[in-house]
């Protein structure tokens, strides 16, 4: 029993981890484009075997297209834009090399 408390306390903290932004937590960005881009994955491949008539409309289809890029396209460009932050503090003007 001890260890489904335990493995239930870790599952509670990754959830939390969601709602923080911190450097070690997961990424809300992340599970919601993942989770729309599999969807609508899913929902494109089931309609290739249905009619025509029940099919979602096309803007919906593009609207969760949309989402799952943006949400992607801003944790890339997040990790990224951290990547040059963390390199611009490591190099300032005062750690140059004395000329002679």
């Amino acid at each position: 029993m001890d260890i489904f408390k335990k493995n239930l306390s870790q599952l509670a903290t990754f959830i939390t981890g969601f709602f923080y932004d911190k450097q070690d937590s997961p990424s809300m960005k992340r599970l919601c484009g993942l989770t729309c881009t599999i969807w609508l994955c899913l929902t494109l491949y089931e309609n290739s075997f249905t009619a025509e008539h029940i099919a979602p409309s096309t803007p919906l289809i593009e609207t969760v297209g949309y989402l799952a890029f943006g949400c992607l396209g801003l944790t890339s460009i997040e990790k990224v834009s951290k990547i040059f932050n963390n390199k611009d503090k490591t190099e300032s003007p005062n750690n140059e090399s004395p000329s002679t």
